[in-house]
């Protein structure tokens, strides 16, 4: 799973969606490690260079309580953390009451914390309610062609941008089902971005943050950026499409039906 980490960070920054210290990661280790017991991920005692201080979370975490987050750290780079993430991240602790949590290093967090804090207590406590969610790691990143259809209001509609993505290319439509999602600007690092992300979680595995970057949630690093690097190719092409002076014509919606029953998605 770090190599995996490692890996996908170096992807991020050669393509180039982590300008400067942009993106940020997430896994919740405890939940990897419960789902792969015969593994060890992770050691925490490698991480511990300072004694805990509880810090109270302005938000309900019951669902983490006791669990081990793993998130990239503020102002670090994503070329950095494919060299040396454990010099790059830092473990959050939340506590058994999921009122507090503390960090198991001398890096900070990065400035998303809210967001990736909320959604694993999202992801852990829909995986609680009579049904399988596996999701357990986060990937946001700001892929460029993404980013730029963000700043067209006609897209922003619901599932306008899903269709449209869906439309370019069979391999969008069969791998990233759900589509894609699309929250309205808020502050980065804000509460309100991070519950907007959660409610658009219950029907889409990828969020688009206007005028910002992308966010989605999966078992594993690499799936998650499978689903963006998918939307983005369809991204690509449409742009490429209206850069050659036409609009593309797309899969019809009998089309985009046909591959999502071959898939076994609809």
């Amino acid at each position: 799973m770090m190599n995996q980490l490692e890996e996908i960070a170096g992807y991020l920054w050669q393509k180039g969606w982590a300008e400067r210290n942009g993106g940020n990661i997430s896994i919740n280790l405890t939940r990897v490690e419960k789902a792969h017991p015969d593994k060890a991920f992770f050691n925490k005692s490698e991480f511990i260079v300072k004694p805990e201080v509880f810090i109270q979370s302005s938000i309900n975490l019951s669902a983490i309580a006791g669990h081990y987050i793993l998130i990239t750290g503020t102002g670090k780079r994503m070329r950095d953390v494919a060299k040396d993430y454990k010099s790059n991240t830092v473990i959050v602790h939340i506590h058994e009451n999921g009122k507090y949590y503390s960090f198991l290093s001398d890096v900070e967090p990065s400035s998303e914390l809210p967001s990736h804090l909320l959604i694993h207590n999202y992801l852990s406590a829909n995986n609680t309610k009579g049904h399988q969610d596996s999701r357990t790691c986060i990937v946001h990143t700001h892929p460029t062609e993404l980013v730029a259809m963000s700043h067209h209001q006609p897209f922003l509609g619901k599932n306008v941008l899903s269709n449209l993505l869906w439309s370019m290319i069979p391999e969008t439509r069969a791998f990233c089902p759900k589509g894609l999602g699309v929250a309205s600007y808020k502050m980065p690092g804000s509460m309100d971005l991070a519950k907007e992300s959660v409610k658009l979680l219950d029907e889409y595995d990828v969020v688009l943050w206007q005028k910002h970057g992308v966010l989605a949630t999966a078992e594993n690093i690499l799936e998650a950026f499978d689903m963006i690097d998918v939307l983005n190719k369809s991204a690509m092409i449409y742009k490429s499409s209206r850069e050659m002076g036409f609009v593309p014509d797309g899969l019809s919606q009998k089309e985009m039906k046909d591959i999502a029953r071959a898939m076994g998605i609809e």
